[in-house]
């Protein structure tokens, strides 16, 4: 499901940098280190639009496709014995129940109050794409985060090449409309560089734990409850390292850097270490 066109000065000034780093990087440092007729400055100039098309693609789905909707129809089923325990509240025994939506919430989704609706599978509300980060669009923003920050260094490297190159002559040449470039795009590329890193090594962990950014902090507060009472807390989605990866990015390794959604499911139900305990034990 798409959403609708809403107005976001945050996107707006995230398109218009992406514009900017594009622009001077392929007409400004990429044709003054290399020049960009040449073999090597074409190369450079089709693989960094490469990477850059996938980046501005992931980014718009990532805005317009819907996160995950609860169906209004959803009831839990309280009688399955092959869907324990995940729908029941880390307070109490009560079914995991929405006030807000005045309907039941399926595991792992939760309330966007910014979107005003809830959301499967939620990770955070993210005021860069104007969308909450659910269910369906979580591998599309994963995807443009690597992107962009391959992007941001690859863009950096030019910068710093180009500039390396530049004998005094050009750059008397190239007068203080370059010279100004060079300064935003390093203001813009330093900085968005560390910080996209920094988000891309969280989610990475986050994808090898198979856990949201909202779990993590619930995560934080069950281990301290279960070391209070002198027991041991695991993540129940946690299936290993291999099976986590796959379970967001896809069974078929070769997908994983590709906006695929397939593999995703309803979001409804998701297999849990419980799942697989259950396998283990010998039958009796």
């Amino acid at each position: 499901m798409k959403q609708g066109f809403r107005f976001s000065l945050s996107v707006t000034v995230v398109v218009l940098a992406i514009c900017y780093i594009y622009l001077t990087t392929i007409f400004i440092y990429i044709d003054r280190w290399f020049g960009l007729m040449t073999s090597p400055g074409i190369m450079n100039a089709v693989v960094f639009t490469g990477v850059a098309a996938m980046c501005v693609f992931n980014y718009t789905v990532a805005v317009f496709m819907d996160p995950g909707k609860v169906p209004s129809t959803y009831m839990p089923d309280i009688e399955d014995s092959d869907n324990p325990v995940h729908e029941i509240k880390r307070k109490g025994g009560d079914l995991r129940y929405c006030q807000k939506c005045a309907h039941y919430k399926p595991p792992r989704a939760h309330h966007c109050r910014v979107c005003k609706r809830c959301v499967l599978r939620m990770d955070h509300h993210c005021i860069w794409i104007n969308n909450c980060v659910g269910h369906a669009n979580y591998k599309v923003f994963f995807i443009f985060v690597v992107y962009a920050v391959i992007a941001c260094i690859y863009a950096l490297v030019l910068l710093v090449g180009s500039l390396a190159i530049d004998s005094e002559e050009e750059e008397q040449e190239s007068g203080s409309s370059s010279r100004t470039a060079y300064v935003i795009s390093g203001l813009l590329l330093v900085p968005l560089s560390v910080a996209l890193s920094v988000l891309l090594g969280w989610h990475i962990y986050l994808v090898l734990q198979n856990k949201t950014t909202i779990e993590y902090h619930e995560g934080v507060r069950a281990m301290w409850l279960a070391e209070k009472g002198g027991n041991v807390y695991s993540h129940p989605y946690d299936l290993g390292a291999y099976e986590n990866l796959a379970t967001v990015l896809g069974p078929n390794i070769f997908t994983w850097v590709c906006p695929t959604s397939s593999h995703i499911g309803s979001g409804l139900r998701f297999r849990t270490a419980y799942d697989y305990s259950a396998v283990a034990l010998p039958s009796t």
